[in-house]
């Protein structure tokens, strides 16, 4: 079995943000919640940084867009996996989620099987030998 990852979700909606997390526990990873990226910030800004970040582009307040540059500030966390986990699937959503610092975009909704393919991809891509940053950069990630 593979060691459980920690990893933040972000999710102004409620429903969305309790299913997402019950689905990860299920699997066994620690998961941190927040409502909007000045809470997720808050969370986060004093202990280890997580293996993925899982966030909602349209919050309040701080849009994912910022919330991703904001983690990216972070030390340590420039290694962390961020995924956008949205509605919006443009192309110009990707290329701005890419823009952002994130490593994957993925439309909602994110059932348990997409959740476990997604990451057991992001494993496998960190195990490979390129450097960190580049080994992270997909367009879309599709199961």
């Amino acid at each position: 079995m593979q060691s459980p990852w920690r990893i933040l979700v972000v999710d102004d909606n409620p429903d969305a943000l309790d299913m997402l997390q019950a689905l990860l526990e299920t699997d066994g990873h620690e998961v941190l919640c927040a409502a909007d990226g000045e809470s997720a910030l808050a969370l986060v800004a004093d202990g280890p940084p997580c293996d993925m970040a899982l966030l909602d582009i349209g919050l309040p307040g701080m849009d994912g867009f910022k919330l991703a540059r904001a983690l990216r500030q972070l030390p340590s966390w420039d290694c962390t996996f961020l995924v956008a986990l949205t509605g919006y699937g443009g192309d110009a959503d990707v290329r701005a989620a890419h823009a952002a610092g994130f490593d994957r975009h993925m439309l909602k909704p994110a059932g348990r099987r997409l959740l476990q393919g997604l990451i057991a991809d992001l494993r496998a891509s960190d195990a490979a030998s390129q450097p960190a940053r580049e080994r992270r950069r997909a367009a879309v990630w599709r199961p």
